[in-house]
């Protein structure tokens, strides 16, 4: 798998606050728990707040420290106000996840809704632009700060009658690159990571789709292969890998799309490696 040790590794995180989008379910859900138990205090950002609520609960029962804010992610001034609040609970950020994704609308394109296309840009690239919009300014008056997007191996390739998820997956792929460039300098790293193939409600929710099982049936079937146990290792893995990310052990890759089979420690090495041969020459 190539991340041997990342459990025994990762340090605590008690003086990360950090905001998860998209917390109350499914991976956001896992990541906000893990990056709590590792120390992190964590504001949970979601719009129903019973979900996040739930969440929270579950994590200060554990000894962690959580915050609710239910807030729409693609609304400007809620999303402003969501990183004044965070910072006013905890401190000014210095971890930001942004996880909140929809699915659909599937097919063709002259065929799909052009609205519910837009939607769905609005949903996996318009909110975190607005969230890393907000954090920026403070993590650079803070000295630096991790970004963690998450995104999907649909944003590597085009996928016929999914564009709508695949085009903002894709989008934001080349966002987290471009904000790791511009920022890198100034200690703010940005991350994209596809969290491998989970099982989510969101994912339940495509499986019971009619639009989908007529568009992307092989999709559906893949999804329908997965085992609850191949799932939750994924999940495991990815909830790992966030919280090395969020450590900072893996700042030297910072910038470029990552998933859970990538061999962290192994493009680390290859890293200083392309440095040190730059250098000589």
């Amino acid at each position: 798998m190539g991340f041997i040790g990342y459990t025994r590794y990762v340090p605590a995180l008690t003086h990360s606050p950090a905001l998860v989008t998209g917390a109350g379910r499914g991976i956001g859900r896992a990541i906000a728990e893990r990056l709590a138990a590792e120390g992190a205090p964590v504001t949970l950002v979601a719009r129903t707040r019973s979900d996040i609520e739930a969440v929270a609960d579950g994590i200060v029962a554990c000894g962690g420290a959580a915050h609710v804010i239910a807030a729409d992610v693609t609304d400007p001034p809620a999303i402003s106000d969501a990183m004044t609040a965070a910072a006013a609970r905890f401190g000014p950020l210095r971890l930001l996840v942004n996880n909140a994704g929809i699915p659909g609308p599937y097919g063709p394109i002259g065929m799909v809704n052009p609205l519910d296309w837009w939607n769905s840009q609005r949903v996996h690239l318009l909110a975190p632009l607005l969230t890393m919009t907000a954090v920026i300014p403070p993590m650079l008056r803070e000295g630096g700060g991790r970004i963690i997007n998450i995104v999907s191996s649909a944003g590597t390739i085009p996928i016929p009658h999914l564009s709508a998820y695949a085009v903002g997956k894709c989008s934001l792929i080349r966002l987290t690159q471009t904000v790791d460039l511009e920022q890198r300098a100034h200690g703010i790293r940005a991350f994209a990571l596809h969290p491998g193939t989970i099982v989510t409600d969101m994912a339940h929710s495509t499986m019971r789709s009619p639009e989908a099982s007529r568009w992307i049936p092989d999709g559906i079937a893949m999804l329908s292969a997965r085992t609850p146990e191949q799932s939750a290792a994924d999940l495991v893995r990815c909830t790992t890998i966030v919280a090395a990310l969020a450590s900072g052990r893996y700042d030297a890759i910072a910038g470029r799309y990552l998933d859970i089979d990538s061999n962290l420690d192994a493009m680390v090495i290859e890293t200083a490696g392309d440095g040190q041969r730059r250098i000589r020459t």
